[in-house]
């Protein structure tokens, strides 16, 4: 394929993938590897995350790794986890040992115990794409970064951590133009409750309404951040009223 006429696939491609992934995901699956790289290798990290996530299994692992291995370990990393475990699955042994070299030794870990947790459990349901900064980091360099990202992209908070990963606290987006730029995010972090990949739906759901907010940070047992779950990204309850009560309403 020439020049132009790659750089006019690449363009039509993102937009397929912007306006429906999962239909993006399943053209693409039809084509031989060769064909999808050549088409998807040069977009943005967040297209390829969002193009492969919902793609077969085995056809995302053959595309990603023929990616240069700095480029597939991101994407990797911000796949959601139970994609993200399928795919090393897929991937050969010796392949599986590199990438697991190069990933966050804590996300590492969560993926070999990813396919251990059950249907509906806070591990499965997490996002592993956040905006962590250290303690001693200066909110300056946070906005910087935050305008970086597109306004799709924007979180609503920001989790804080200390040098070795664990949770600290988190500071709300929208409050960011109340502080002083040159602060530490340590010095304006909120405490916050986290939640735990082992816990199943309805302890979040309690914990959620605990604490009257609609994001939550996962943690591990050492309180390493490994994620956070949205309220929204909640299965729906379970409806316990009896059959009978359920029809006469």
């Amino acid at each position: 394929m020439n020049s132009p006429m790659h750089a006019l696939a690449g363009v039509i491609t993102e937009k397929f993938i912007a306006a429906d992934p999962a239909a993006a995901a399943r053209a693409l699956e039809t084509l031989a590897t060769h064909e999808v790289l050549l088409l998807v290798s040069s977009l943005k990290a967040q297209t390829l995350v969002a193009c492969l996530n919902p793609m077969n299994p085995a056809k995302a692992a053959a595309v990603l790794r023929r990616l240069p291995m700095r480029q597939a370990s991101y994407v990797l990393a911000h796949l959601d986890v139970p994609q993200a475990a399928r795919l090393m699955n897929e991937f050969s042994a010796p392949y599986r040992e590199r990438m697991a070299a190069v990933l966050e030794p804590a996300f590492a870990e969560l993926l070999k115990k990813a396919s251990s947790y059950p249907p509906g459990s806070v591990g499965l349901l997490m996002t592993t794409d956040v905006v962590a900064v250290r303690t001693e980091s200066k909110l300056s360099a946070l906005i910087e970064r935050l305008k970086n990202l597109p306004r799709k992209k924007l979180p609503a908070v920001c989790f804080v951590t200390g040098k070795d990963g664990e949770l600290k606290g988190v500071i709300r987006t929208a409050e960011l133009a109340f502080y002083t730029p040159a602060s530490v995010c340590g010095s304006v972090m909120s405490p916050v409750a986290a939640l735990h990949p082992e816990q199943d739906a309805q302890t979040a759901r309690e914990t959620f309404l605990k604490e009257q907010t609609d994001i939550l940070p996962v943690t591990d047992g050492k309180n390493i951040l490994l994620g956070f779950l949205a309220k929204q990204n909640l299965p729906p309850a379970a409806d316990k009223k009896p059959f009978w009560k359920r029809l006469a309403e």
